[in-house]
Order: C-alpha cells, then structure tokens, then sequence
C-alpha cells in the first residue's frame, strides 16, 4: 500500500488546499558543475524563511538532467532535510518524469525521503492515447499523492483535452494540478475537468502559467454546469471514453454558488523575489479584481518575459532564475549542467530593467539582510 494524502502529517493538506507560494526549486553548482550543497541548502532555508508553503524539487527548474548527472536523490535529500526543522510542516512536492517504470522508481524515492506528493510529468507520454496516460497515472497515484501537471506545449508537453482531465481529477489520490500550459483555453480545459469529475473540494488548483500569475490567482472561474453526459462536454469536447458518465457538478465545482478558484502556484517564476511573490499571493488569494491588482497582472508577466528570455523561445529560463539569485549573492554563478545553456544576448539587460521599473516585486533587501545566515 502506498502513500495516500489522508497519511499526511496534520496541517499539509489544509495549507495545500488553502492555496500557498511554492517554488520550482533550481540548482546550485560549482564553477565544475558539481553540486554546491552548501548553497543548494541555502536556497532551500531563503524559500522557506520567505514565507513559502512548500518546495517543488526535482522539476524542470532544477534540470531533468540531475537524474543523468547521478544528483537526484542527493538533491531531493538536501531539500527534505532543509525542510524537517520548520515549525509548520512544509508540502514537499517531487518531480517524476519517464514513463511508468521510471516515474514509480522516482516516486518511491521520494516518498522514502518524506515528500507528500509527487508532480506528473506526461512529456515522455508524446503520441500515446489518453486511455494510456491516465493508466499511467493511476499506476503513479497508487505510489503516492500526485500533483497534475500541464506543461505547454512549447517547451514539451502534451495537449491534453477537458476529457482527460475529468477522467485525471477521478483518481482518488490526486491532490493537486499545476495548470501551466501558457494558454487560456487549455487552463479552462484543466478546471472544466475538475469541476465535472465533482473534484473540486479534493484537488487544488494551482497556477503555473508564469505569464499571467496574478490573473490566474484573481479569476473566479463560475463556468456552467456540466451537460448530460449525452451532450457531451467541456472545452476538450465529449463524456469519458472508458463510458463513465459525467457526473452532476455539485455547487461548490461550478454550480454558480461558489466559483473555483486557482489558489496558489508551483512557479518556476517564484525562485526568484519569493518574499515579493508570499507578499503578492497574499494579497490575490480569494480577492476580487481591482484596478491595481490587474496593474500587476501585467508588471509581472514583464517581469517574467525578461527571467524567462521569451524573446528566444525560453532558450535562457533556467539561466535567467539563476541569474537573479546569483546578484543576490545565492548562487555563486549561473552555470548549468548543459555548458550550452546561459543568458541569451540582451537578456542580462532585460532583467536589469525590469528590476528597476518594479522594486516592489523585489526581494533584494530582505535577502540581503538574512544571506549570511542562510549559508552558515
């Protein structure tokens, strides 16, 4: 028997569905690209003492070639061990990536390090049927807790309909989604599914769309009811294709009364500013839309174009968090596993930018004041 998320200690589950600030933790190395577990540590205890809910380690963030490069136990251990002297138990959420075989192996080792959850990478899953794929994670759910996951397209994920999702929230120990696919129809697709599965009271929403955090974090999503299951349904189109009727929503999944929400984020966006962005959750979760919140809707969508290097399709993303962590005196370079990835042209002075047209979606101070003490 695995691990169910009813096993979780007292209070994750709560702060989980409550809606929280967790990173897409990066990696630190060494000038030679070995790991630099002192600052790896360091990034972990920043994080936390920024007021973020949880830590996502072993994601896109922190290189899927830690797994080749032999640092991914180490890596997720470092994490796990940062974490275990906190006075509120933070929600550990590891990546598993590959298909079945692969994704059970990096689940178990999760969970033999403490981790709640693991975040389901279908990347590997290109070209196979939706039957398959939720197969697959029925396998992983048996392991232990998961935590959707809809990567765009763009950097390797795979489109996934309103149909698949219904059938993803139906799997008991589904806790959580990250919805990233940096597309507007997509993410509606992922909370049509969940509403129309009745899951919205077990599965929380959280946003990973960098590109429109705040919105996402505002937008009170009262779609309509699901049709009869003759009708068919959902943006994706059609009833479940193992014949599963469309279950009745219920009125906290839609039904007009109580609209879902996306109530947190497992952001690449926020390892970087992470004070600024526990202050900016704060002040979106559950709140109507003002003219000033929209404001910053777009300030940091700005923000992270210039830290995600859009303007070349991503090419610089991993290297532009690190680059913002290393003038922070985090990292002590921005180096990589792959020697071919760094800063694209220009993407240095776009940070530079943005850094200063925003200073209050800035950390720089609060880092500064408590650095020495996170790489003692």
């Amino acid at each position: 028997m695995g691990l169910r998320w009813q096993d979780w200690p007292g209070g994750v589950r709560a702060r989980l569905m409550a809606g929280c600030v967790i990173p897409a933790h990066p990696l630190a190395l060494h000038r030679d690209r070995t790991l630099d577990a002192r600052r790896q540590t360091a990034l972990s205890r920043y994080y936390l003492d920024a007021g973020a809910g949880g830590l996502a380690v072993g994601v896109h963030t922190t290189q899927f070639a830690i797994r080749e490069a032999g640092l991914h136990d180490m890596v997720l251990r470092l994490a796990a061990d940062a974490a275990a002297g906190q006075r509120e138990t933070p929600i550990l959420v590891a990546g598993a990536i590959g298909r079945t075989e692969q994704a059970l192996r990096e689940a178990r080792v999760a969970r033999g390090l403490g981790y709640h959850a693991v975040l389901l990478s279908l990347a590997a899953w290109k070209g196979a049927s939706e039957d398959e794929m939720v197969a697959h994670c029925r396998a992983v759910a048996e392991e232990m807790p998961v935590f959707g996951f809809y990567l765009q397209p763009a950097v390797g994920g795979v489109p996934l309909s309103a149909a698949f999702w219904r059938r993803f929230a139906g799997i008991g120990n589904v806790v959580a989604i990250k919805i990233a696919p940096f597309n507007r129809y997509a993410t509606l697709d992922v909370v049509r599914g969940v509403m129309e599965a009745g899951a919205a009271d077990r599965i929380a929403l959280y946003t990973g769309n960098d590109d429109h955090i705040v919105a996402d974090l505002l937008t009170p999503f009262a779609l309509a009811g699901a049709p009869s299951p003759a009708g068919g349904g959902g943006l994706g189109g059609g009833g479940l294709s193992d014949g599963t009727p469309t279950p009745d929503p219920s009125p906290a999944s839609g039904g007009g009364e109580a609209p879902l929400r996306i109530v947190g984020g497992l952001l690449g966006h926020w390892s970087v500013w992470t004070r600024a962005a526990v202050e900016l959750h704060a002040r979106c979760r559950g709140a109507d839309a003002s003219p000033d919140l929209l404001a910053l809707d777009a300030q940091v969508t700005e923000m992270n174009a210039a830290v995600f290097d859009v303007a070349h399709g991503f090419r610089g993303v991993i290297a532009g968090c690190h680059e913002v962590l290393r003038r922070q005196g985090l990292l002590e370079g921005i180096w990589c596993l792959d020697p071919d990835e760094g800063l694209s042209p220009g993407q240095a002075e776009l940070i530079d930018a943005v850094a200063r047209r925003y200073p209050h979606l800035t950390d720089d101070a609060f880092v500064r004041d408590n650095l020495h003490r996170w790489l003692s």
